[in-house]
């Protein structure tokens, strides 16, 4: 299986679960926002090789505890401090779904 990128890795969990914590706060989410969580979802999955949510954010988090990479925290911060609008390669390739 391929391995995904720790510092892609970890910006889709924090989103997905700045998205999910947000969407709690509310009664219902906008479309926009929930094509967004489904879209995190999905790539969450294809990332660790799992097919449900839950797994996936577990996965991810084991993934992230083993990779102890300095590299990692340092491309975390560029994609920080780029924004995430801007293309980046620390990005990763973009999954279509």
């Amino acid at each position: 299986m391929l391995m995904p990128h720790p510092a892609m890795l970890r910006r889709l969990v924090e989103e997905y679960e700045a998205l999910v914590a947000h969407d709690s706060d509310l009664e219902a989410g906008t479309g926009r926002r929930d094509l967004r969580a489904q879209d995190l979802a999905y790539t969450l999955c294809v990332s660790t090789g799992t097919r449900e949510v839950g797994k996936a954010l577990e996965v991810a988090r084991h993934m992230l505890a083993a990779a102890h990479d300095p590299v990692a925290a340092q491309l975390k911060r560029h994609v920080i401090t780029a924004g995430l609008d801007e293309p980046s390669a620390a990005q990763g390739p973009a999954v279509v779904g």
